[in-house]
């Protein structure tokens, strides 16, 4: 983005007065905006005087790389149009000092804005209303009393979480009652979205700066996603643009919102550790408390390269594509996971030693897994994982002699989390897959899990905890990476070995679990796993009105593939030598693990009534038989650990 310097012609004059109630304001004092002139991305004047005979005035402040004023331009011109009959007229602003006329228009066209879009020169308009983010929005009576300020709706909230549709909408609650001469119920609703990035004066004598500080730093953690056409939803790669998201970078940073790293620090060593040093947070204080200084241009670090194409510098030994047409993203809401089985035509086993995800648009591909389904008719249980992409992650090949096993005829699964960006899109991603000979592999990589589907979530509680099935190592193992996966009510989620010699040891914590970002933890070097240690996942969910992201919080939530029921899985990828023996122990011993999980779900759905226990009358007369075997003490009801004890002898009896 270009910085568009000084526009001369567009002196923007704005007084801001404190006025008194009148019927229907509230009681409190409120501000309000007498006189005005702007100019919008065309060059026209826009005064006080052309809105003149609206009974309400709606000032929208929007950015145009902003996510959720992305999302909510098209939805505002919506509201105008619909409220264009009685009267209201709208005017958007945009304040930001890193936003462009020519970017404005884009903007406009792209997202169909057709109401006045005007620049705030000088963050004028955005000082007189105490606008602070974008979107904002500020209803304003005939008097142009501010009669209402804050959010759109109650769609999205603050780190990306959202509801598949809002269940209130504000705005136009408060038009309806502006309108009706009658109070604003809730005048003030905070905004979700973006800081504005107003001018603001840097000190020349300030220490840190963009060039000698802030650039490196940015280029090391933040431009493989925020650079021109990638995932990240503005650019980091200039000073004018940094600049102008200097507040907002500060607020995201010191929250540790970005960038997306979510392991505790105190367990584990990762190779794609993102996480920013406390000296690196203080950088990013001391220069923004400055001004957001630029410093020497010379001082500026080389342009970071990045590999346009494939990573590994070479073309994959086979490329598959997701499906045969792109996948059409629509402008906005939820885009539930979508799942497309792919036959990539192997004739005859393959052993993969490294393998990369490239999106058809990374502007909307949030992120990517890429199973082995087999035959293609096997359950998630048995799926391997080959290759998983989130948005940033650096292609590494699997250490030397290590490879998965791909036998012939099998089938893909392509598991895609878009993001709509407010404008439709489409995508068509592919993998890349990179051979080596059979005679070299020395250890066999396989994707093994810790889980639970025996779970049950109860309405309105927080902090609801679970433990998975334990998955015991067959054999000596190498651990390679863990990938925790719930859904939205995942709270937390934490990795335990369990050692032969009865030592627990916790081998990741991810205290603060995100949905949104579905990590793979690659550890620095990989971690011994003597045989006979289990490994066990501790799991948390917050299924309370608290949890902003939460679907339904009066439901009771089980085990299930949609976003608004839930999941609790502990994948691993582990690598055990090729020998033969121990590789069929691992395979047999996953069997084991996932038997035990899914006598837990079977558990739950013969006891209909959800106490606990399954009594005589809830189970079909065809498996009497059976019930009696269980029902070891003969009282015609069965336990829990009379199941379990009842599964174990049958599993032992088939040999399994």
């Amino acid at each position: 983005m270009s910085r568009w310097g000084v526009w001369v012609a567009g002196v923007l004059c704005v007084w801001s007065l404190w006025g008194a109630p009148v019927k229907g304001a509230e009681p409190a004092s409120v501000r309000a905006l007498t006189t005005f002139s702007v100019q919008d991305y065309r060059g026209r004047a826009w005064t006080e005087q052309d809105f003149a005979d609206a009974p309400v005035l709606v000032v929208a402040f929007l950015g145009v790389e902003c996510p959720l004023a992305k999302l909510y331009g098209p939805r505002l011109q919506k509201i105008a149009d619909d409220y264009a009959a009685r009267g209201v007229r709208m005017l958007a602003v945009d304040a930001n000092r890193q936003d462009s006329l020519a970017e404005m228009a884009a903007y406009a066209r792209q997202h169909d804005v057709k109401v006045p879009f005007v620049k705030d020169v000088q963050g004028s308009l955005a000082t007189a209303l105490g606008a602070e983010r974008t979107p904002e929005v500020f209803v304003l009576d005939r008097n142009r009393v501010v009669r209402y300020r804050g959010r759109i709706d109650d769609q999205h909230a603050v780190g990306g979480r959202s509801k598949p549709q809002p269940t209130r909408e504000d705005l136009r609650l408060a038009l309806d009652a502006v309108l009706n001469d009658e109070p604003v119920a809730a005048p003030h609703m905070p905004a979700v979205g973006c800081l504005i990035g107003r001018p603001r004066p840097s000190d020349p004598s300030a220490t840190v700066t963009y060039a000698r500080h802030i650039a490196p730093l940015l280029q090391e953690k933040c431009v493989a996603c925020h650079r021109p056409g990638d995932i990240g939803p503005f650019s980091l790669t200039e000073y004018a643009e940094v600049a102008g998201w200097a507040d907002m970078i500060l607020e995201v940073t010191q929250e540790r919102r970005m960038p997306p790293w979510h392991a505790d620090p105190k367990f584990g060593k990762f190779a794609n550790e993102n996480r920013l040093s406390d000296e690196e947070l203080r950088l990013i204080r001391d220069w923004v408390a400055a001004g957001a200084p630029e410093g020497d241009p010379a001082d500026l670090p080389p342009p970071k390269q990045f590999v346009e194409g494939w990573q590994l510098h070479r073309e994959p030994d086979l490329v598959v594509a997701m499906s045969k047409q792109p996948f059409r993203i629509p402008a906005e809401g939820e885009v539930k996971y979508q799942y497309f089985l792919v036959d990539p035509g192997l004739k005859e086993d393959v052993w993969i030693n490294a393998a990369e995800v490239v999106p058809g648009n990374r502007a909307v591909v949030h992120h990517v897994i890429v199973f082995n389904a087999g035959d293609g008719r096997i359950v998630d249980d048995d799926r391997q994982m080959l290759v998983a992409y989130v948005p940033g992650l650096r292609v590494t090949p699997l250490p030397k002699g290590m490879a998965k096993h791909v036998a012939a005829g099998s089938k893909f699964i392509f598991q895609m989390h878009y993001t709509p960006i407010g404008t439709e899109q489409l995508d068509l991603t592919k993998v890349g897959l990179y051979f080596i000979d059979a005679k070299d592999v020395t250890h066999t990589v396989q994707t093994i899990s810790t889980r639970s589907r025996s779970f049950r979530i109860e309405p309105m509680k927080d902090d609801q905890r679970f433990v998975t099935v334990p998955v015991t190592a067959p054999a000596d193992l190498l651990l390679l990476s863990m990938s925790p996966h719930m859904h939205l009510r995942g709270k937390s989620f934490r990795y335990e070995a369990i050692w032969p010699d009865g030592r627990i040891e916790t081998l990741l914590d991810v205290p603060r679990y995100d949905f949104n970002w579905q990590t793979t933890y690659r550890l620095a070097e990989p971690r011994h796993i003597p045989r006979g240690t289990k490994l066990v996942g501790y799991a948390s969910f917050d299924n309370s009105p608290n949890n902003l992201a939460n679907p339904d919080p009066t439901a009771t939530v089980v085990w299930g593939d949609q976003s608004w029921e839930e999941m609790m899985i502990g994948y691993a990828d582990v690598a055990v030598p090729v020998n033969g023996a121990d590789t069929a122990r691992l395979a047999r011993d996953i069997r084991r693990s996932t038997l035990g999980d899914l006598a837990g779900r079977l558990f739950n759905s013969l006891d209909k009534n959800a106490d606990g226990k399954i009594d005589r009358g809830e189970v079909e007369p065809r498996w009497q038989s059976r019930f009696d075997q269980i029902d070891r003490n003969g009282d015609g009801v069965v336990t829990r650990q009379e199941f379990d004890r009842g599964v174990e002898v049958l599993r032992n009896v088939n040999g399994q």
